[in-house]
């Protein structure tokens, strides 16, 4: 199994959506900051978003043992061992990379 490389490209906020249904106040995923880099196997890396996780955490799954080919019907992403995924949080989705590596992971590393 291989570490995957995680970066956040993008924090975002819906402002007709969180003006509408959001707490006052609100902005971007205060958990996420663009440029932030993560690395991983099957287990979430320290200091990353629980939520954002789980949205992410199969494609984590399917990189750190190998898949390296075009996603689905190879009309997504154009780069094998790339996926950009989001956080699925209605008001503030992030957008994140996740990169296959040649990084050996070691358990409970």
């Amino acid at each position: 199994m291989k570490k995957v490389k995680i970066t956040i490209l993008k924090t975002t906020l819906q402002k007709d959506f969180a003006e509408e249904y959001g707490v006052e106040g609100i902005s971007t995923c205060p958990l996420m900051k663009e440029g932030e880099l993560y690395y991983a196997d099957y287990a979430k890396p320290d200091g990353f978003c629980d939520e954002a996780w789980k949205a992410i955490y199969q494609y984590v799954f399917a990189l750190a043992h190998g898949v390296q080919d075009l996603w689905y019907y190879n009309d997504w992403i154009r780069t094998p061992g790339v996926a950009i995924v989001s956080y699925n949080d209605g008001l503030r989705p992030a957008i994140i990379k996740l990169e296959a590596t040649n990084i050996e992971s070691i358990a409970g590393e």
